[in-house]
């Protein structure tokens, strides 16, 4: 659950550079034009990145679930940030999509009337 930029960083604390658009490569369809598999390398250095990312170094050693529970609050500040319907800008014209007219209740639905059994001294049943 880790966002591009935060690969880039992780792939950075091993010297390993790499831009948005290789990264991007690797995460496409494997039919897309501009696909490309992540090699031994890349993958080699992402994960000693992750490693001093979550563990740290020796001289700085972190709890893992602290940076991941840092991450989580970071997602949740985030969202949090932004309102889920900030993307509904209509792809044609850049402008913000309708939301649909709820329809106004004519009339309020009316309810079944309750039919109850009742029994009479005579053994019958009638409906009231």
């Amino acid at each position: 659950m880790l966002r591009d930029d935060q690969i880039i960083e992780i792939l950075e604390l091993v010297d390993f550079r790499i831009s948005k658009p290789e990264l991007g490569a690797f995460f496409r369809n494997a039919d897309h034009p501009n696909y490309m598999e992540c090699g031994d390398q890349v993958l080699r250095n992402f994960l000693n990145g992750l490693v001093i990312h979550l563990r740290g170094t020796k001289e700085e050693p972190k709890v893992p679930m602290d940076v991941i529970n840092k991450n989580k609050f970071e997602k949740k500040d985030v969202a949090s940030r932004f309102p889920k319907d900030i993307n509904t800008k209509s792809a044609a014209t850049g402008s913000p999509k309708p939301r649909p007219k709820k329809k106004p209740d004519a009339k309020p639905a009316k309810k079944a009337p309750i039919v109850e059994k009742v029994k009479f001294n005579n053994g019958k049943n009638k409906k009231t």
